[in-house]
């Protein structure tokens, strides 16, 4: 098998079956091209095309690629066809002796040869360099060297690969989008040995090749932390939205041993907005994407460790610990917890939505889909600033965007200055009193039943794309029989929790419960999740803030 390449350097392949010729021209090459290309050698077709492959999935870049012409099992030319499937922009040649000329010939219409070189090539200098000299300024010329990020090959209508480029954006991890039906992406697929039927494939910048990858899995591949450093923390934050963020920032900063565990990635809801322009401090906006990332990288300069892709299923008290359970069996422990799991946009039941989600129904802006919207017609189901939002965001390159809200206005729930900007924008319009009754489509969404629900008529619409954003409902299911919460599911804390003044009965310490602290002392709710929160970015924030506030007090007092 032939060496790895050097990802720094492009390389020079040869391929020849008698290893003391495979050997010399390997030598020659590396006398002359050593410095500025890598040259790797194989004793036969098929360890060269594993050398390809490997290459492929690595990002290397292959300049030149010469072939024996009389080689068992797989000739030059055989060979050659197969390399080109895979390096369709390297040159090729083939070397061959007097009496197969007239197959080098043959091979150009068949492999689009670039030269054919005879044995003996000695002395080199006349013979080989100037014919590589040539081949490598051609293809310098029209090299187009690939970034080092990770690659995705899937189905553009697949619900699993685009939950992978939005489980890779949302993250910030660079990554490079391949249709499998393109040539680009039938080469990767290839490269990695497979067919096609099991996508998506993720290529990692080191080459990894994984199927069909779970969020967990690809995390630890793509260099997201999932696993604690530690098994014990002053402080364990649950959710890496606005105001977990705010709590890693401030619990961290204030020398509390601080860990995040974020289930998908961090931001939230508000991770996912296009634009947030009444958030303190950005008069001129800042999307959800940037606000995450400055906050993320707060946390971690103070020392806070996040951890991705982890879905927490329980949480126990034992004593003066406080343990966090995760999905695997495994889990970490902390003096005080800050329950930060904000919610989730509540799924539209109505026929056809599920079965189309992630092939043209998408839940949040699904900034990743932005880019193929360009020139068409999309639906927005939702009145409140998320909707609002995506839809100025879409609405630069959309052909149309209808708003469809289900009560007579959006002033009931969208903020005044995001309802002006709405009005102002021509493409943009608004349907009151309309609902989505179906969605229809084989294998993306095709049209779309509305309903207006003061007439009771229906409208067939044909559609590609519909954005969801109908309220929200809280992910704290995983706490029942633990931490108290209201009939909606939102967690109840402080002067919600007491009666006429009184703590509750499992209620076990002398003091009341703190302001955001729950039934269990030394648990805490800060942001949305929270029952009569206000759901907006700067008071999740600063709830974050005042619960670690509350937890020194807490830690001061156990």
């Amino acid at each position: 098998m032939a060496q790895a390449a050097d990802a720094a350097r492009a390389v020079i392949l040869t391929v020849d079956d008698d290893p003391g010729v495979s050997r010399a021209v390997a030598r020659d090459l590396r006398r002359r091209y050593g410095e500025a290309y890598r040259v790797v050698r194989a004793e036969s077709g098929e360890s060269a095309l594993g050398a390809l492959r490997e290459l492929k999935l690595r990002g290397g870049l292959v300049a030149v690629i010469l072939a024996d012409y009389r080689m068992p099992q797989m000739n030059g030319i055989e060979f050659l066809e197969q390399a080109l499937d895979v390096y369709p922009g390297a040159r090729r040649v083939l070397l061959t002796a007097y009496a197969d000329t007239n197959a080098a010939i043959d091979a150009i219409n068949v492999v689009d040869l670039d030269h054919y070189l005879l044995k003996p090539w000695d002395p080199p200098e006349e013979k080989l360099y100037p014919v590589v000299d040539d081949l490598l300024e051609t293809w310098r010329a029209t090299d187009r060297r690939p970034v080092a990020v990770t690659k995705v090959v899937g189905h553009r209508w697949s619900a699993r690969s685009w939950g992978v480029r939005e489980f890779l954006a949302r993250n910030e991890v660079p990554y490079r989008w391949y249709s499998s039906d393109e040539p680009e992406g039938r080469r990767l697929l290839c490269a990695a040995g497979q067919d096609g039927l099991r996508l998506p494939l993720v290529i990692t910048p080191d080459g990894t090749a994984l199927i069909e990858p779970n969020d967990q899995g690809l995390a630890a591949r793509v260099g997201l932390a999932t696993t604690p450093v530690a098994h014990f923390y002053d402080l364990a934050i649950i959710g890496g939205g606005p105001a977990g963020l705010g709590a890693a920032v401030y619990g961290a900063s204030e020398g509390l041993r601080t860990v995040l565990v974020e289930r998908s990635a961090t931001g939230g809801q508000a991770g996912q907005s296009s634009r947030i322009e009444n958030y303190l401090g950005f008069p001129d906006g800042v999307s959800g994407a940037q606000l995450t990332d400055r906050a993320r990288r707060q946390a971690a300069k103070f020392g806070a460790e996040v951890l991705t892709a982890r879905e927490v299923t329980g949480l126990e008290i034992n004593g003066a610990s406080r343990v966090v359970r995760f999905s695997d069996g495994s889990a970490v422990a902390a003096h005080s917890v800050i329950l930060a799991t904000g919610v989730s946009y509540r799924q539209l039941e109505a026929p056809g939505v599920a079965d189309l989600t992630g092939c043209g129904v998408f839940y949040g802006s699904a900034l990743t889909e932005a880019a193929a919207c360009q020139g068409h017609d999309v639906y927005i189901v939702g009145g409140a600033n998320s909707a609002g939002q995506a839809a100025m965001y879409l609405a630069r390159g959309a052909k149309s965007v209808a708003i469809l809200v289900r009560g007579p206005s959006l002033s009931a729930s969208m903020s005044y200055y995001l309802v002006q900007q709405v009005k102002r924008t021509p493409t943009i319009s608004v349907r009151t009193n309309t609902v989505v009754e179906a969605a229809h489509g084989t294998r993306q969404l095709e049209q779309l039943t509305l309903r207006d629900t003061a007439t009771g008529d229906t409208e067939l619409v044909d559609a590609q794309w519909m954005f969801v954003f109908i309220g929200a409902a809280p992910l704290t299911d995983w706490l029942e029989g633990t931490v108290l919460r209201d009939s909606r599911g939102f967690i109840l804390t402080g002067p919600d929790l007491t009666a006429d003044g009184r703590p509750p009965a499992e209620w076990e310490l002398d003091r009341p419960p703190y302001h955001l602290e729950t039934n269990v002392p030394g648990v805490f709710v800060a942001g949305d999740a929270r029952a009569e929160s206000a759901k907006r970015v700067a008071s999740a924030v600063g709830e974050g803030a005042m619960a670690v506030m509350l937890v020194h007090r807490y830690l001061e007092q156990s």
